[in-house]
């Protein structure tokens, strides 16, 4: 059975590049609440300098997805890096703080190809079969970004100051380009789909919406939960940040585990009721948070205990899952991908959004917004439309 170790250059050099367009925002965390001191103007506005990388990015998947799948991804990809690597160096030239949100903006989009590209062309390098593999372990270090950049960020900040964060981003995206460059050879080249419909054909695509949708609802469930928790835990359960740390490293821990053992469970059971089992982990998660919620428990281990249901859940579903979006595209691997990711960013927003106003209520806030989003996953795949669910993995 192939797998990602078959092909460890070609494997590295997508994770890289993926890892870089997370990174944005991860890196440049620690910075901003020191911005409005440095270049002016205020706290709410230095939100912007992370909102405006996200906006760009969504523009950019759009973007890609669409160039993706009209010429070589793999020119497109070095030429990506080129552009992330060059805006990146030119924010640290920002005079105020309003031309580095706008920099920040085609940073973003500049840097969103190789979320884009990497599924089709794992699927490409190791069949349908290997690709849930390649994308579990793909998973796993993209969730571990998000935990050790920030650290870095810290450091970076307090020793180089802001700029830094910016310097790193660009020397790495150029190297990256220049590897990617040197070893094209090892990279698949997907087809071009020019005369496949475009978005409209995949989003009046029954099976590929609910593929989609689920898979962006339960990676938004548990992302809405740990955008609010600290606050939460911090104010309305007494705890600390170190509590949330805790959570999080806990819950990291098992998604990686759970994302790398799809792989092998997938060809035993099928991967539709591997997708399944794992919307349903999440969803009990969801639920069973807000229950313990409404019936005022606040003990923090307990949170941390049905947190990692969360995290199992998307563990299991999250590479098949995201791998049967793909396949239910039908070839359109590029814009199918863009899709998938837009949707994960847009549920993850509104989700965040909506339960803003409430999060002084405590719990029972960020738990009613994981419970809505893992239980409409749960109802996407119900659908009679969906049921072209894979059953198993070629």
């Amino acid at each position: 059975m192939s797998h990602a170790p078959r092909h460890p250059f070609a494997f590295a050099l997508l994770v890289s590049g993926t890892v870089l367009g997370i990174a944005g925002t991860d890196l440049v965390l620690p910075a901003v609440p020191g911005l409005p001191r440095l270049l002016g103007g205020t706290p709410e506005a230095a939100q912007l300098v992370l909102a405006a990388f996200t906006g760009g990015a969504a523009v950019g998947l759009v973007l890609f997805g669409e160039l993706g799948a009209r010429f070589d991804q793999r020119r497109l990809l070095v030429g990506s890096l080129l552009a992330y690597a060059g805006i990146s160096a030119l924010c640290i030239f920002s005079p105020s703080l309003d031309v580095l949100i706008g920099a920040r903006f085609l940073q973003g989009a500049a840097g969103s190809a190789a979320a884009v590209f990497a599924p089709g062309m794992l699927r490409a390098l190791y069949g349908d079969a290997g690709a849930v593999r390649a994308l579990g372990l793909l998973g796993s270090i993209e969730a571990l970004t998000p935990a050790l950049a920030p650290v870095a960020g810290v450091w970076l900040f307090e020793h180089f100051g802001w700029r830094a964060a910016f310097d790193t981003i660009a020397v790495l995206a150029l190297v990256c380009a220049v590897l990617l460059q040197a070893g094209r050879a090892s990279l698949p080249a997907p087809r071009a789909q020019r005369g496949r419909g475009g978005y409209g054909r995949l989003l009046a695509s029954p099976p590929f919406l609910c593929l989609a949708l689920s898979q962006a609802f339960t990676l938004g469930a548990l992302l809405v939960f740990v955008f609010g928790a600290p606050a939460v835990i911090t104010t309305s359960l007494g705890g600390s940040l170190g509590d949330f740390i805790v959570m999080q490293m806990s819950g990291i821990a098992l998604f990686v585990l759970a994302a790398n053992l799809t792989g092998r469970i997938v060809p035993r059971v099928g991967a539709g009721r591997v997708i399944l089992a794992g919307t349903l982990v999440s969803a009990l998660g969801g639920t069973a948070m807000l229950a313990y919620a409404l019936a005022g428990g606040g003990d923090i281990a307990v949170v941390i205990a049905i947190f990692l249901l969360l995290n199992l859940g998307l563990g299991l579903r999250g590479p098949p899952g995201f791998h049967a979006a793909i396949v239910a595209a039908e070839g359109d691997d590029a814009r199918g991908a863009a899709l998938v990711v837009v949707a994960i960013l847009l549920a993850t927003a509104l989700g965040t959004a909506a339960v803003a106003p409430f999060i002084a209520g405590g719990l029972v806030s960020i738990a009613a917004g994981a419970a809505v989003l893992s239980v409409s996953a749960v109802l996407l795949l119900a659908r009679p439309r969906a049921r072209r669910l894979p059953q198993s993995t070629p």
